[in-house]
């Protein structure tokens, strides 16, 4: 092997490890083929081709707005102080799908910005990527009393507004953070344990978008083992995968 060469694997191995710190995985988890369950097409009214809309923020400004006005939840719920549409970047490849916002997110109207939202960012970078270069959004755009898990009525109310949010932007590859966002866009009924570590699609008519459903980093907080972290960063690893696949 050249100078050049072994300088050059020497760089990313160590690059490596630094990723595998920063997430806390003290080893490299091998990652094995994982088979591909489809998820039923959408329930949600069909929108008009992303090809044939050319601005994408602005239709999802638009969205945001009639969310506000029209959201059959939102516009009932009590308890809450704002609404956490969803942010980042229109034309992302890659989205990350929540269940909904805690207390940091409700102060500030940002999806993912408390301890939850600190230890994404870090599996963000991890993967080499920008928050501002993926969008984040919540099956849930308010959020429910005492943090509790959305109940299946909320989730069938406010449900079709991300459907049409992933419409818009048309990721390459959507990661679903624990159930709630799994079992809403895979119409599945079960666990995040048995779904994670998988391949999955959301199908909406023509269009198929890759899910891989892992566990909430509120999930990886409070069970912050090395099995978890390196079952997380296996995960991502595949995403990596797939989004290089698809590029």
């Amino acid at each position: 092997m050249a100078a050049s060469d072994m300088s050059m694997t020497l760089r990313s191995a160590r690059q490596e490890l630094k990723t595998c710190l920063m997430l806390g995985v003290d080893f490299v988890p091998i990652g094995s083929e994982t088979a591909v369950v489809a998820a039923p097409a959408s329930a949600a009214p069909a929108s008009p081709p992303v090809s044939d809309l050319s601005d994408k923020a602005a239709l999802l400004a638009a969205l945001e707005a009639r969310h506000a006005a029209e959201c059959p939840h939102c516009t009932t719920a009590t308890g809450y102080k704002r609404i956490v549409f969803g942010e980042g970047n229109p034309e992302a490849a890659l989205m990350f799908v929540g269940e909904a916002p805690g207390e940091q997110e409700d102060e500030t109207g940002r999806p993912f910005v408390g301890r939850a939202g600190q230890k994404l960012d870090e599996i963000i970078a991890a993967m080499k990527m920008r928050r501002a270069d993926v969008y984040i959004a919540n099956v849930l755009k308010a959020r429910p009393p005492g943090n509790r898990t959305p109940l299946p009525d909320e989730v069938a109310r406010c449900g079709p507004y991300l459907v049409e949010q992933i419409r818009i932007i048309r990721p390459r590859v959507i990661v679903t953070l624990g159930g709630p966002a799994s079992k809403l866009l895979l119409q599945t009924d079960e666990g995040i344990t048995r779904l994670r570590g998988s391949w999955h699609v959301w199908r909406d008519g023509d269009v198929e978008i890759p899910v891989m459903p892992t566990f909430h980093p509120a999930y990886l907080l409070r069970n912050y083992t090395v099995d978890t972290r390196a079952k997380v960063w296996s995960d991502m690893q595949a995403v990596m995968a797939k989004l290089a696949e698809r590029s």
